[in-house]
């Protein structure tokens, strides 16, 4: 499949006029054809007006309409076949098996959005009948939905190509509740952007919605991303990348005349917590399962584990002399971009130069421009405790060891703990109590807390949480994976004493739409 170097605006393809765009294979370090221009504020101008014009009609479509809608994306993703892979593989050096993983992912989570929106319980609907009888005072007509916020701005993540770029989770949800959606491509992979923005465009015609349902843009820098968020049209915006990069458009929609909500993912360590018997038991699995969650596609997942916090002793020592000899022998890996690496190393040099932090181990070294030497370092938990600088992401198979003095010491580490997406408990029968001190701040502490598992997997389901308190996320009442990721993107409206003829479907006498309903507090339907 012939790429074009293009934004897709609406139906339109559109070359742009800003700084260019080439994609490196970050295994070669050879630069890929074909040259990506950027766009500007035209073109987010034009972007935006189509969003804007499609939300009115786009968001009262019948819920078999959109469901339809997102599971017809699916199809023509899949309908780009090996194209897809290997340009993805080209793009950011990640093996086929983990790409083509990633596009059953991300076509599932369109198809399990798309039975979401069908079931329609998202809409929440109430229903509080007239009782004008009612003494001392009677009680007028009330009913509740919810609808779409309006068009929603889309930040294409660097380590999922697929699954959290351009028709990813926050796309997927967001179109699930009815938002048009504008996505800015990563400039790390915009030739996969292209063909997958193609694959949403022709869905888009295919079922007869309006043009500006979705729009594709690319732009180097910040400019096209902040002029974005700026726009008055958009009401929301769904990010996921660096610390810096996430908070600097909140910023921008917090400035704006009128405040729009960021959903964005930013940071997080994901501590793992050492209990002593789960320690003394099964140490050594203990440490060999880290490492394997550690060096997994070179560390560049979003719940990598970076921070492991046990009591120092023989148990620790022996956790940390077979996980140092796992990460010595574990390959270098390919990075996904060299600004990656570029960052990664300056992290694992900040940790190697740290006069409070020793050096455990190092991976071996690659022979490629951008690959990754897994590190493993280690520290006293009064040095982590003194230092906040400890507690930065390093983005790439790097871990900080905490060795503390005792269970007292662990729960001031744990409560010292900026906002995480997880925290692990490694733990036995004989570490109940442990646990159960160290629980209630874990929960206030991440989205997701873990038993005897790794953070790295996040399964996409109903009951799944990928956020948590900053600065893993914006805003820790969401999730950016599982279906309840839809309500990032709704508000209630009350509906009082309109009569039938006014009503939106879902909330008219009958239940035409046969959707569950809580009338009067109870659930029927």
């Amino acid at each position: 499949m012939t790429l074009s170097g293009v934004m897709q605006i609406g139906q339109e393809a559109v070359s742009g006029n800003s700084a260019t765009i080439t994609a490196v294979n970050p295994a070669t370090g050879e630069r890929l054809e074909p040259v990506y221009s950027g766009g500007s504020k035209t073109e987010v101008e034009r972007a935006c007006e189509l969003a804007d014009a499609a939300y009115g009609t786009y968001r009262e479509t019948s819920l078999e309409e959109r469901a339809v809608f997102l599971e017809t994306v699916a199809a023509e993703i899949e309908s780009i076949g090996d194209d897809l892979i290997e340009r993805a593989m080209a793009e950011t050096g990640l093996p086929r098996v983990r790409l083509e993983g990633e596009r059953g992912r991300t076509c599932g989570q369109l198809r399990l959005f798309a039975s979401v929106v069908r079931a329609g319980e998202w809409l929440d609907v109430r229903l509080d009948p007239a009782l004008p009888e009612r003494q001392p005072l009677p009680r007028v007509d009330l009913r509740q939905r919810h609808i779409p916020l309006g068009p929603v701005a889309v930040f294409g993540a660097s380590n999922f190509p697929l699954a959290f770029s351009v028709a990813g989770g926050d796309t997927a949800s967001a179109l699930a509740a009815g938002c048009p959606v504008v996505v800015k491509g990563h400039s790390a992979h915009p030739g996969t952007s292209e063909l997958v923005g193609r694959a949403v465009q022709t869905a888009v015609k295919a079922c007869d919605l309006p043009e500006g349902v979705f729009s594709l843009l690319f732009g180097s820098g910040r400019e096209i991303g902040q002029a974005l968020v700026a726009d008055p049209r958009i009401q929301a915006v769904g990010f996921t990348g660096s610390r810096a990069g996430g908070t600097a458009l909140l910023a921008t929609a917090q400035a704006r005349p009128q405040p729009i909500p960021v959903y964005a993912e930013m940071s997080s360590i994901n501590p793992v917590f050492l209990l002593p018997e789960a320690l003394k038991t099964r140490g050594k699995a203990i440490a060999e399962g880290f490492v394997a969650s550690l060096t997994m596609g070179a560390g560049q997942f979003c719940t990598n584990p970076g921070l492991v916090i046990g009591v120092k002793g023989e148990a620790l020592d022996a956790f940390l002399a077979v996980a140092g000899d796992a990460v010595q022998k574990s390959a270098a890996q390919t990075m996904l971009t060299p600004g990656i690496h570029g960052a990664y190393q300056d992290g694992v040099g900040r940790l190697a130069g740290h006069a409070k932090v020793r050096e455990v181990a190092r991976g071996q070294a690659g022979e490629g421009p951008y690959e990754c030497q897994a590190g493993l370092f280690a520290a006293a938990a009064s040095d982590f405790l003194a230092d906040d600088a400890l507690q930065a992401e390093v983005f790439g198979a790097s871990a900080l060891v905490i060795e503390c003095a005792d269970g007292v010491e662990m729960q001031r580490v744990a409560e010292s703990l900026e906002g995480q997406l997880t925290a692990t408990l490694q733990m036995d029968d004989g570490d109940l109590d442990a646990a159960r001190a160290l629980l209630p701040t874990l929960e206030l502490k991440a989205g997701r807390v873990l038993a005897n598992g790794w953070p790295t997997g996040v399964e996409v389901c109903h009951a799944m949480v990928h956020g948590g308190p900053f600065p893993a996320t914006s805003d820790s009442r969401t999730t950016s994976v599982g279906s309840a990721a839809i309500h990032r993107f709704l508000r209630p409206v009350c509906y009082q004493s309109l009569p039938q003829e006014l009503l939106p479907e879902a909330l008219k006498d009958g239940n035409p739409w046969g959707m569950s309903r809580l009338v009067n507090g109870k659930r029927k339907g």
